[in-house]
């Protein structure tokens, strides 16, 4: 078929029977919305040519999935009626780029730049994730961390249209038709759902929650190649204890304070299990839940179905592979080091516990020694036994240390605890502005030639150092990774430690292998994948962490290291599906070289695909 000879494809109730029949056994193709005009003929999340379609004119410009702009061709702008609705000229993908990456920079400021990136995915998803893609690691601080922060707190007063599911604590009974809008059981593959009560640095931030989930599924499909058709945002708004929003006339959440304990626990179980019958395939992905709630509900379902905490389980994982970056620097086993942990709320938990995870899993330590190499403070001072119980939450207590070798200094003084422990590895998740002052850095450096420090707390303003000082009060010799971007810093490029290297892969070989849960081992070999990919083995002078351009050959790494562990413990059931061409079951390959190929043949691509009319016969 050629470009001025369009086809139009009749649909006969049957074939589309048979399609539907034939998408159900891949683990990564949909029938969603086949009437509404989108593709029913993907076998994989990106690579098939033809997309079909009933939509025409107006309708098929406002659907962002389909909608080309001026780069639908002179054939398909009179097959689809769109002459006379758009320019005259016929543009590529790359000259639209072009055109709106100069719309971009022309705009004063990060926030208005975060609001035209969200216009535009609403407007053409395929033209989106080229620009971003192509921009990303200029654009990442505005479609993500720090200025997604400040979108997410003004949610209510910047928001335009919808752009998730909102579920309703107060109408449990709506949940299971909340999640029928976005298709059959085969139409799912990745669910990232928030309670807007912990977002990182900012707080509760009610049902302004469901930006983060769309910002944390951009990069799912950025980074990790997830078809954007194929995810839910979701926000379970059970109120919010922030006093501004429901003061706020504009507020566009629950006007009450948050509903806790059982009929939380209820509410949140209803979702889980809605999901798993609507969507008994996809991975569900929690995001931003208050401390207490994040670890009940990963503990509650974590070996019961696909599911993962980004806040416990990937910031854990990304810093521990950093750690084990700047220790091939250091030449010390992870075995031997000691690390304080400044900041024991969920991230500084979740990092200790990927910390103990990998040490038991990859270096065969006992849980014991694990634990008695890591150190945690908090607002209340070093964990140890002389905190009352009240003070120490059960997920910090393991952490506990005998409270002897402290008991002649302030245990809520950083610098006098640097001094006993003499940690090589220092680790901020305080959200503590300053924090790792010189005088603390110079006491670390007394015991440690080489030390490793990691401010990671974010936004920019709440690191606990910045990159610059610390290279200066430890003559360059400091190994330094950070929260948020900093660039180049006396002329050393800084590595970011964000959760973007971690959860995209993660996330990708959970979804293509189609486990039935994403274990410790699993994320245990993400961890080793990244490790190895940094620039330090090559060069001590380099990053800790690889560059954010190479992220999709990063994602991919990761997602084949987690397919193979999966398939390795008998978890991955994507085996039990036919394949769409054929009876013949999927096979995940057995070779890691083969098994990448695979991984990166199924991941999405924006491509404008060709559009092919349908009509019912």
């Amino acid at each position: 078929m050629t470009e001025s000879d369009p086809e139009t494809v009749a649909i006969t109730d049957r074939t589309l029977r048979a399609l539907h029949n034939r998408i159900k056994t891949s683990p990564s193709a949909s029938s969603a919305d086949i009437a509404g005009g989108s593709d029913f003929s993907r076998t994989s999340l990106t690579r098939e040519p033809l997309q079909y379609t009933y939509l025409e004119g107006k309708q098929l410009l406002n659907n962002p999935s389909l909608n080309k702009g001026s780069a639908f061709s002179y054939p398909e702008r009179r097959q689809f009626k769109l002459e006379c609705l758009l320019p005259t000229a016929v543009n590529t993908l790359e000259e639209q780029v072009d055109r709106a990456y100069g719309q971009y920079s022309m705009l004063p400021s990060d926030l208005l730049k975060n609001a035209f990136c969200q216009s535009m995915k609403e407007q053409n998803q395929v033209l989106y994730y080229a620009l971003i893609t192509k921009h990303l690691e200029e654009m990442m601080k505005i479609i993500y961390t720090p200025t997604q922060g400040d979108a997410i707190m003004h949610y209510s007063k910047l928001f335009r249209r919808p752009n998730g599911c909102y579920l309703n604590i107060n109408r449990p009974d709506l949940i299971e038709a909340g999640l029928s809008h976005w298709g059959r059981s085969e139409d799912i593959d990745y669910i990232v759902v928030s309670d807007g009560e912990g977002i990182l640095g900012i707080g509760d931030q009610g049902v302004g929650g469901i930006a983060i989930t769309t910002a944390k599924l951009a990069l799912m499909t950025a980074c990790g190649g997830i078809h954007p058709d194929r995810v839910i945002p979701v926000v379970l708004d059970c109120g919010t204890n922030n006093k501004e929003l429901l003061n706020d006339p504009l507020y566009m959440g629950n006007r009450h304070e948050r509903v806790s304990g059982e009929e939380y626990d209820n509410f949140v179980d209803r979702f889980v299990k809605a999901v798993r019958v609507k969507f008994r395939e996809a991975v569900i992905h929690f995001e931003d839940f208050g401390t207490s709630n994040a670890y009940r509900i990963l503990d509650k379902y974590m070996d019961e179905i696909p599911c993962f905490n980004d806040d416990i389980q990937g910031t854990g994982a990304v810093t521990m592979a950093t750690i084990k970056a700047a220790l091939h620097v250091t030449k010390m086993s992870p075995k031997d080091c000691k690390i304080l942990m400044f900041g024991a709320g969920s991230a500084g938990v979740g990092i200790a516990s990927q910390i103990v995870d990998n040490l038991i899993n990859v270096e065969h330590m006992t849980e014991e020694e694990a634990r008695d190499r890591i150190f945690l403070m908090d607002r209340y001072g070093l964990i140890t036994s002389a905190l009352p119980a009240d003070k120490v939450t059960d997920h910090q207590r393991p952490f506990t240390h005998d409270n002897a070798p402290f008991e002649n200094i302030d245990i809520t003084d950083l610098k006098s605890v640097v001094g006993v422990i003499k940690p090589d590895v220092l680790i901020g998740a305080s959200t503590q502005a300053g924090a790792f002052t010189k005088e603390v850095v110079d006491e670390m450096s007394k015991y440690v030639e080489r030390p490793i420090i990691l401010p990671l707390s974010n936004p920019t303003k709440l690191h606990e150092a910045k990159p610059d000082d610390l290279i200066e009060w430890t003559d360059g010799k400091v190994l330094v990774a950070t929260g948020s971007p900093f660039g180049v810093v006396h002329g050393r490029k800084i590595a970011e430690n964000n959760n973007m290297f971690i959860f995209p892969g993660i996330g990708l070989g959970a979804v293509l292998s189609r486990t039935r849960k994403i274990t410790k081992k699993q994320i245990a070999c993400a961890i080793e994948e990244l490790a190895s990919l940094s620039p330090v083995l090559i060069n001590p002078e380099n990053p800790l962490l690889p560059s954010i351009k190479d992220i999709e050959y990063i994602s991919a790494r990761i997602a084949t290291a987690v397919v193979l562990k999966s398939k390795e413990e008998g978890l991955a059931h994507v085996e039990e599906h036919a394949s769409y061409a054929s009876d013949d079951l999927i096979r995940i390959p057995d070779s890691y070289e083969e098994c990448f190929e695979w991984v990166r043949s199924q991941m999405w691509k924006p491509e404008y695909r060709r559009l092919v009319r349908a009509r019912l016969s």
